[in-house]
C-alpha cells in the first residue's frame, strides 16, 4: 500500500498531481513533429529556471551523478588538473568520481557543516601561474549537510585571480527551489537532476553548458559514448535524440518549467526560505542545531539535524518510518548517526511542513529526547502565520 504521507527526504521529492499525469502519456514517435513539442520547449524551460540566455541545455536519460559524468567527460582530458572543496558525501562523490576517470584533483578539506572556502580557493589560484588547473568544482547546496555555499564568491575568486578555470556547479539539490544565477555568477557547467526542484521522478540528468564549456568539448579527451554532448546537440537540431528518449519524463519537465515559471521563480524561492524558517525555528524550540555552521550557510532546501551525543539519529528515521508511516532523511558517511535530515523542497507547502515538524516531534518524544510536543510546531506556526499575513497585505 502506498502511503497517502507526504514525504520529508531531500529527493526524490514529492510529485505533484499534475505531474503525474504529465509524465503518463501514451508512447510517442521521438522521431516526430510531436517529440519536438516536448523536447524544445523543456530545453528552453530549463534555461529561464537557470536564468540563462546563453548555454546550452542537455538532458540525458540519467539521474544527477550522470550529469557529473557528462560534465567532466565532455571538456577534460587524462591528467587534467581541476580543483575542489570536500566538505560533504557529494562533493566528496564528484572528487571520487574525477579521480576515477584520471584527473589530478586537488582537493580544500573543509569540516562537515561548512561552506567553500572562497578565500583559500582564491590563493590556490592566484598561485596557478602556469593555470595548471582546468576547472573548480563547487557543490551549491551540500545535500548530505544542509549547507549552501556562495557560488558568486567562487566566481569572485576566479576572477580575482585572473583564472581560466571553468566553473562546475553541483546544482541537483538548489535548481528549481533557490536562486541560480548560471550567468551572472559565470557558471560554466551547471548540473542538476529531475528529482528534487522540478518535482519529477528520477530519470533526467539536467546540464547546461556556457559558450566557454562548449568551446571545450571538442577538446576534451576523456571517453564519452552515451553522455557525448555533440551527439545530444546534432540530434537536437532535428528535434531528436540520438538515441530513444524518455518521452513521459521530459513532457513532466516540460510541464514542471511551466509550473515554476507560473508561479513566479522569486515566489518559488521566497516559498522555501519560508518553508525552511519554520523548519530552522522548530529545530531551536527543540533546542536542537543545525549541521550548518553559520546562518549564512544555512540551506533552504534540506535541514542536518544533530541529535544529543549518545544518540543514534537513525532511530529517529525508522521510528518516524515505522509508526507514522513518514519518510526523513538519515545522515550520510562522517555523519551516520549524528544527524537526521528534513528536506523541506519542491512540491511543499507551509501546512505540509506542519506535518513533517509535528511527525519529527512525535518520535523523538517516543525515543525519550528531551522534546516537548507542539514546541516546535508551534514555533513554526507563529512564522508561517506571519509570512500569510505579508503575504496577504501584499496582495491586497
Amino acid at each position: 500500500m502506498t502511503s497517502q504521507n507526504p514525504i520529508f527526504i531531500p529527493g526524490p521529492t514529492n510529485i505533484p498531481e499534475v505531474l503525474r499525469k504529465a509524465v503518463d502519456i501514451p508512447t510517442v514517435d521521438h522521431r516526430s513533429p510531436l517529440f519536438a513539442k516536448i523536447l524544445h520547449p523543456a530545453l528552453d524551460g530549463v534555461k529561464k529556471v537557470m536564468k540563462t540566455g546563453r548555454a546550452e541545455i542537455i538532458v540525458f536519460p540519467s539521474t544527477g551523478t550522470g550529469g557529473w559524468e557528462a560534465a567532466i567527460t565532455n571538456t577534460l582530458s587524462p591528467g587534467d588538473k581541476v580543483l575542489a572543496t570536500r566538505n560533504g558525501v557529494f562533493s566528496h562523490r564528484w572528487i571520487d568520481m574525477c579521480q576515477r576517470h584520471g584527473l589530478d584533483v586537488v582537493v580544500v578539506a573543509q569540516q562537515w557543516g561548512d561552506g567553500i572556502p572562497a578565500d583559500r580557493l582564491a590563493e590556490i589560484l592566484a598561485a596557478d601561474k602556469s593555470h595548471e588547473i582546468k576547472a573548480v568544482l563547487a557543490t551549491h547546496n551540500e545535500t548530505a549537510t544542509g549547507v549552501r555555499s556562495d557560488i558568486a564568491a567562487v566566481r569572485g575568486a576566479l576572477d580575482a585571480a585572473g583564472h581560466p578555470a571553468m566553473l562546475f556547479v553541483d546544482g541537483v539539490s538548489s535548481i528549481g527551489s533557490m536562486d541560480f544565477r548560471m550567468d551572472e555568477w559565470g557558471v560554466d557547467i551547471a548540473v542538476t537532476g529531475s528529482q528534487k526542484g522540478f518535482m519529477l521522478p528520477p530519470g533526467l540528468a539536467i546540464v547546461g553548458l556556457s559558450p566557454k564549456a562548449m568551446e571545450s568539448v571538442a577538446d576534451g579527451r576523456l571517453p564519452r559514448t552515451f553522455f557525448d554532448v555533440r551527439d545530444m546537440i546534432s540530434n537536437y537540431s532535428a528535434g531528436g535524440f540520438p538515441y530513444t528518449p524518455p518521452a513521459g519524463l521530459l513532457n513532466g519537465l516540460k510541464t514542471a518549467t511551466e509550473m515554476l515559471l507560473d508561479e513566479g521563480l522569486e515566489n518559488v524561492f521566497a516559498r522555501h526560505r519560508r518553508i525552511a524558517e519554520g523548519v530552522r525555528r522548530a529545530v531551536d524550540a527543540w533546542e536542537l542545531h543545525l549541521c550548518a555552521m553559520r546562518p549564512e550557510l544555512y540551506s533552504d532546501t534540506v535541514s542536518a539535524i544533530r541529535v544529543p551525543d549518545g544518540f543514534d539519529a537513525n532511530r529517529i528515521v525508522a521510528h518516524a518510518l515505522n509508526a507514522y508511516g513518514v519518510s526523513f532523511g538519515t545522515g550520510l558517511m562522517e555523519l551516520a548517526g549524528k544527524v537526521f535530515r528534513i528536506g523541506h523542497l519542491g512540491s511543499l507547502t507551509e501546512v505540509m511542513a506542519l506535518s513533517g515538524i509535528a511527525t519529527a516531534e512525535m518520535a523523538m518524544a517516543d525515543l525519550g529526547l528531551a522534546v516537548r510536543l507542539g514546541s516546535g510546531v508551534a514555533a513554526a506556526q507563529e512564522h508561517f502565520r506571519l509570512g500569510a499575513a505579508y503575504a496577504r497585505q501584499k496582495a491586497a
